[in-house]
């Protein structure tokens, strides 16, 4: 009662000034559903918010944002005929919200919230939920983050494929929209959170929103990691190679001087490495000569180092590097040839290599987890002793947890590494008996470099 008292003494003394009637009554009608919305008394709160709406709808922006949560409350509980009227009660509100307030609104959201519910809600068929996220897509495909929508928006293209409405290359097509915006999600996220990570690995202190930070950050690249698991599981046997295969060799003779389909073909069939066929090095072969890029340059790399060059394929991996523009396969070719040299024992350019690929793409964990597994590897050769040489673990152990928190696809494995790591490395007992304290840095000279600080174990 003491809010409401005070929310009518505001009005009052507002509409006092320079305030028209209208807009007065407005201001009334509005702080009285206004404080019952506040305080989540959303019966009270709906009838009066569908008076402010209806009788000044332009009053402000809040009227439709606590709309939305009051018919959001409802419908938890309503079920059939009352169901579908909320349903398409919110969907009006957010268009409305859309028309009224367009630069307080980001409409990839509300497409993509419309399209949800629309789905969720098997409203319309498959078709009409399709178009509604691929609006979503199309006009703002920035603000278009939901991981549940984006994994819709693939699922109901896939559905449409197998009841023969939609073609495999569509399917595809969809997957490469949609992999490629949650790759971008997940890069963002990561980036937020790898300054974070390092801060609070060095013992500093977090401020409270900070820890808020790194709590989203991880909750949304946990999310985004199981959609891409969900989504890779409904590609399925459809992106095998004896689908692909024929899919292109088919079209080839028609298709060999067309860019834009050979650029497909290449992508489709290099990540899926289906390079043994003749048709991988055709189609590669064709699109180096008509137009030379990093994934031309990729593919004849992936040939070269099947039949055994390896030098002649790190030439073509360095030049497909450079050529190309997108991070996330930037990463995917900088992590290729970290490889090459990890598995000849080059570990510094491996190294090298693999920091190259996360500076493109901050989320890729196996980046972390392969250098985590090169220091574990020289333990031996990095110390002036016993203790020393065992010290490295703990920094092997901090380059598995970093990998864990940043790609949660691959936690698991990295999470056990890290306890794997540190079990190898010098234990409290270790540290009482030696000359170093908790907190002193180990310097390391070999080609490691660096130090590590004993934790407080």
């Amino acid at each position: 009662m003491k809010k409401r008292f005070l929310a009518l003494l505001t009005v009052a003394l507002l509409g006092s000034g320079a305030m028209s009637a209208q807009s007065g009554d407005c201001a009334t009608m509005a702080a009285l559903a206004y404080d019952d919305a506040k305080a989540k008394n959303y019966d009270a709160a709906y009838p009066a918010l569908l008076k402010v709406r209806e009788e000044c709808p332009k009053y402000s922006l809040a009227t439709y944002q606590y709309l939305e949560r009051a018919i959001e409350a409802k419908l938890k509980s309503a079920k059939g005929e009352q169901k579908e009227e909320l349903v398409e009660e919110l969907i009006e509100v957010w268009e409305e919200r859309l028309e009224l307030y367009p630069n307080k609104t980001e409409k990839g959201k509300v497409y993509s919230d419309i399209a949800l519910l629309m789905f969720d809600n098997k409203i319309g068929d498959k078709e009409e939920q399709y178009n509604a996220f691929d609006k979503a897509y199309t006009e703002d495909k920035d603000n278009f983050k939901s991981p549940k929508g984006l994994y819709a928006y693939f699922d109901l293209m896939v559905e449409m494929q197998d009841e023969g409405e939609r073609s495999l290359q569509d399917v595809f097509d969809n997957y490469d929209k949609v992999f490629t915006k949650i790759e971008e999600e997940e890069n963002e996220a990561a980036e937020n959170l790898a300054p974070l990570l390092k801060k609070q690995e060095e013992g500093e202190d977090l401020t409270s929103k900070e820890e808020k930070q790194i709590k989203y950050a991880e909750i949304n690249l946990s999310n985004y990691a199981k959609v891409k698991q969900a989504i890779n599981a409904k590609l399925g046997a459809r992106a095998d190679c004896d689908n692909l295969i024929p899919l292109y060799k088919k079209d080839f003779d028609s298709k060999k001087t067309d860019v834009a389909w050979l650029k497909n073909a290449n992508a489709r069939l290099s990540a899926k490495d289906c390079t043994e066929d003749p048709l991988f090095f055709q189609v590669s072969e064709a699109l180096h000569k008509l137009e030379p890029s990093a994934k031309s340059a990729y593919s004849l790399g992936q040939l070269a180092e099947a039949e055994g060059d390896r030098a002649k394929a790190l030439d073509y991996y360095n030049e497909a590097a450079e050529l190309e523009t997108n991070k996330s396969d930037q990463a995917k070719i900088y992590y290729r040839i970290a490889n090459n040299y990890k598995e000849r024992g080059s570990f510094s350019q491996a190294r090298s290599f693999y920091q190259k690929a996360l500076n493109a793409k901050p989320s890729l964990g196996s980046a972390y987890l392969q250098i985590a597994s090169m220091y574990a590897q020289s333990a031996n050769n990095c110390g002036n002793d016993a203790f020393t040489k065992r010290a490295v673990y703990w920094l092997a152990a901090d380059y598995a947890s970093r990998a864990a928190r940043v790609d949660p696809s691959i936690s698991s494995n990295a999470n056990q590494a890290a306890s794997a790591y540190r079990g190898r490395a010098p234990q409290k007992s270790d540290v009482f008996q030696s000359s170093y304290n908790v907190g002193d840095a180990i310097q390391f000279n070999c080609w490691i470099g660096g130090s590590v600080r004993i934790p407080n174990q």
